[in-house]
């Protein structure tokens, strides 16, 4: 891209991001007793696991090195209330919903639906692994671990929650209970296969930043054998996802099936039978780039995925960003659709950042580069052709596919910008 063409969406990216960031801050409502952050467009009114994440990720970037304290403080109760929101709908066994949603006001339900599905002895899926990534960023960038103190017994009990109800002790990874609410909707990893059956790389990745996150919670609370107790679960699971998940001829991190064990008993099955723990689901997601992310990848696994996968026109690399389903599988679709949104191959920006943020991990900078400046292309034109942004995009085209409005993690474009420029990347507070 031409340097007068990003500088120029750059600075609309800029100018209209600063004017309605704060659109995403909410007053308490309904069920959500604290102030917190939802993202826009016809998710207004929703409190969301990593969705409120990626916005707070977003917006402390946005202010980091300001001298606007009141500005600073609005943002940090609103995080803060994002995490006591969900810790208000805890249950006695650890679980912690995926949402709370608002939306219609008039509900007589008595509580939250997943709280009740839940308490009928209905498992669904629990809030996917930004819980104490959330905390860590809030605590690393204000300074402040305190506020958490009282309830680091309930992060605990979270944790539990996820080794009995989602672990898989054969091939030592976690699995998704079903194929509702997995961050990438309509992941055909996950998406129509059974219950319990997908230990899926975006859960398992994702959850050794979330261990790391709750080391770093810990130890700044002054619990260091706690901590320690953290570092070693995340270096176990990292090994997991290694042994599990890492594919030695395609050179890329699969999801597993774990549903994998000798089914019959009899004298045909008294020989080797199963020994392997898993078998790879060789369907290319961006998730597979998700280890570099948590730091699970080495040096030469990240080159095969900079070099290989992002780079290569027929899969990931597109004009606009990375394609969430790489173009040569056989459910590539950039339908519109909603419940399950579609990750089916459009541009999700973060997605787009999350690969960014792994390559420029492992020194991948120029292609890094590419990526954002990819975009920056694709925000600034949907913003300058219909004055806002949208929630995903067609990968040839950058054509917006829905949802007008949508602020949330497409505010990750200036996160991009910045740590190019050399800026501190949010996640450094807990990922070093």
């Amino acid at each position: 891209m031409e340097k007068e063409t990003f500088e120029r969406y750059e600075g609309l990216l800029r100018r209209y991001i600063e004017e309605n960031a704060d659109t995403a801050l909410k007053a308490p409502v309904h069920y959500l007793k604290h102030p917190f952050v939802d993202p826009g467009s016809m998710y207004d009114g929703n409190l969301w696991d990593w969705d409120s994440f990626w916005a707070v990720y977003a917006l402390f970037n946005l202010i980091d090195g300001t001298s606007d304290a009141e500005r600073l403080d609005r943002y940090i109760r609103h995080a803060q209330g994002n995490v006591r929101n969900f810790l208000d709908y805890q249950l006695e066994d650890g679980y912690i919903p995926m949402m709370v949603a608002t939306l219609d006001l008039n509900s007589e339900l008595p509580e939250p639906y997943l709280i009740m599905k839940r308490k009928e002895g209905i498992v669904m899926n629990m809030h996917k692994p930004f819980l104490c990534q959330q905390i860590a960023l809030i605590g690393g960038f204000g300074g402040d671990y305190e506020w958490i103190r009282e309830d680091f017994a309930k992060l605990e009990k979270y944790f539990d929650c996820y080794d009995s109800g989602y672990f898989n002790e054969n091939c030592g990874l976690y699995v998704w209970a079903d194929d509702i609410m997995i961050g990438m909707d309509n992941d055909p990893a996950t998406f129509g296969r059974p219950r319990y059956a997908t230990a899926n790389v975006y859960l398992n990745a994702f959850m050794v930043s979330e261990l790391k996150a709750m080391a770093e919670i810990a130890a700044r609370l002054g619990m260091a054998e706690r901590a320690e107790h953290y570092r070693a679960k995340a270096g176990a699971l990292a090994d997991a996802i290694q042994a599990e998940c890492w594919d030695k001829r395609d050179k890329f991190f699969y999801s597993a099936d774990a549903d994998i064990k000798t089914r019959h008993f009899d004298w045909f099955h008294q020989g080797l039978g199963v020994f392997w723990k898993t078998l790879p689901i060789k369907i290319r997601t961006w998730t597979g780039f998700i280890p570099l992310w948590a730091g699970v990848g080495d040096a030469s696994q990240a080159a095969y995925l900079a070099g290989s996968h992002y780079l290569d026109k027929n899969t990931f690399n597109s004009p606009y960003g990375v394609t969430t389903l790489a173009q040569d599988e056989k459910m590539f679709d950039v339908s519109a659709t909603n419940n399950p949104s579609n990750w089916l191959g459009p541009i999700w920006i973060v997605a787009s950042y999350v690969v960014f943020r792994g390559l420029m991990n492992y020194g991948h900078v120029e292609e890094a580069r590419e990526l954002c400046e990819k975009t920056v292309l694709l925000l600034g034109q949907d913003l300058e052709r219909t004055g806002t942004l949208h929630e995903y995009y067609v990968p040839s085209t950058g054509e917006p596919v829905m949802n007008g409005g949508f602020l949330n993690w497409n505010l990750l474009v200036i996160n991009m910008i910045d740590e190019l420029a050399g800026k501190k990347p949010m996640c450094a507070y807990w990922l070093g």
